[in-house]
């Protein structure tokens, strides 16, 4: 099992939960993004700088990744070509994408695309909370136990 993980918007204390992890396990972690990301120096801890562009990050993450594998993304287009090639995919704030819930996470994205588009103001999330940092540890040392 790697680690691979949408770099561009993940969180800062949701990459250092993973950096601890990934040496703890000692499973490869590789970050992904289009601008440069500082990570520690360790042998199971990797960054790679994709060009700028539009879901290049996300096309590098599906090109590379396997079944068994864990991708760590809040999109949700990105978790369901990761689902459908066998790989695990866990949001930063804990919820673990299935093939069951990601078809309807793609439709109320949709649904809230159209919405904004037609000039109706869905603000965005809320700040993550520790109930959030706390549910994606769990999530994530259920998945490594497994391995």
């Amino acid at each position: 099992m790697k680690i691979w993980v949408d770099g561009d918007a993940c969180p800062v204390v949701i990459r250092e939960i993973l950096f601890r992890a990934s040496n703890r396990t000692q499973t490869l972690l590789t970050l992904m993004a289009n601008q440069p990301i500082p990570v520690p120096k360790s042998p199971y801890i990797s960054m790679v700088q994709v060009q700028s562009g539009f879901d290049v990050a996300d096309d590098e993450i599906v090109k590379r990744a396997e079944a068994g594998d864990l991708i760590i993304t809040a999109d949700i287009p990105l978790a369901a070509e990761v689902i459908q090639k066998g790989a695990l995919a866990l949001s930063p704030r804990g919820e673990l994408f299935t093939e069951n819930n990601v078809r309807s996470r793609l439709n109320i994205r949709d649904f809230m695309d159209v919405m904004r588009s037609s000039g109706v103001h869905t603000g965005g999330p809320p700040p993550l909370g520790s109930k959030e940092k706390q549910a994606f540890s769990n999530h994530l040392d259920r998945i490594l136990a497994k391995r």
